[in-house]
């Protein structure tokens, strides 16, 4: 248990902070989802801008790595150009 004051404000900051990237890692997890299940090319072209703003938040916020972000942001487009 931290003992300085200073630990202590410190414990309560990272709990907040990790509440607040499971949020955004769930929301972008799950509109990653959203548009590997669509099939329709058009609504899926105007949808990937917004999944790409998400992942790129991530790994400016340093939630994500960037190669994990890369890897992702090719793969979706990859599977959009293909429908």
């Amino acid at each position: 248990m931290a003992q300085h004051k200073s630990a202590k404000k410190r414990i309560r900051q990272e709990a907040k902070r990790r509440i607040h990237n499971r949020y955004y890692k769930k929301s972008a997890r799950t509109a990653i989802k959203k548009l590997r299940e669509m099939t329709d090319k058009a609504e899926a072209e105007k949808y990937l801008p917004k999944v790409v703003s998400q992942i790129d938040r991530l790994v400016k916020k340093g939630t994500w790595h960037k190669s994990k972000a890369s890897n992702l942001k090719s793969k979706l487009t990859k599977y959009v150009n293909s429908l």
